[in-house]
């Protein structure tokens, strides 16, 4: 079922960037990024479903800034961390082996961990604390497909 829903979340951004780019008064007109808080007000916490979240929160755009937001570690907190994962089977399997660490467990306080998409092309994002529990059983992981934004004057 996560499989199909993924999957539906792709083919339906790319569907979308194609219709914008094959619209004629289709312009690049930068606007301002916005700030989004990963998980609303759970934040990024172990057994939120992000994958529905970053579904009903879309679509991102390049240039917004994605805030994890977490408790440092302590005795009474599970530590949290931010991988970017590089690819969608890596994403699928949890899989850390090729990932990169963006933010450490102690980076998420506070005002978080900003990440801003740069790039247009897909993101994973994960947890990699507790050997992929968090990512397989506690569903911290989603991915955004940043689109472009076109801004009204």
């Amino acid at each position: 079922m996560a499989l199909a829903h993924q999957l539906i979340v792709t083919v339906m951004a790319a569907a979308v960037l194609a219709a914008c780019m094959a619209n004629p008064n289709w312009n690049w007109n930068p606007c301002p990024p916005k700030k989004i808080v990963v998980g609303g007000s759970e934040n990024w916490r172990f057994g939120f479903n992000y994958a529905d979240w970053a579904l009903k929160n879309g679509p991102f755009y390049l240039n917004d800034v994605l805030v994890f937001k977490y408790d440092p570690p302590s005795n009474t907190t599970r530590p949290h961390s931010v991988y970017l994962l590089p690819n969608f089977r890596s994403y699928l399997n949890c899989s850390l082996a090729k990932a990169k660490l963006v933010a450490s467990p102690t980076q998420g306080g506070n005002q978080g961990f900003e990440f801003t998409l740069k790039k247009w092309q897909p993101h994973y994002f994960a947890c990699g604390e507790h050997d992929g529990i968090h990512c397989n059983d506690g569903l911290m992981k989603f991915m955004v497909m940043p689109m472009f934004r076109r801004c009204r004057n």
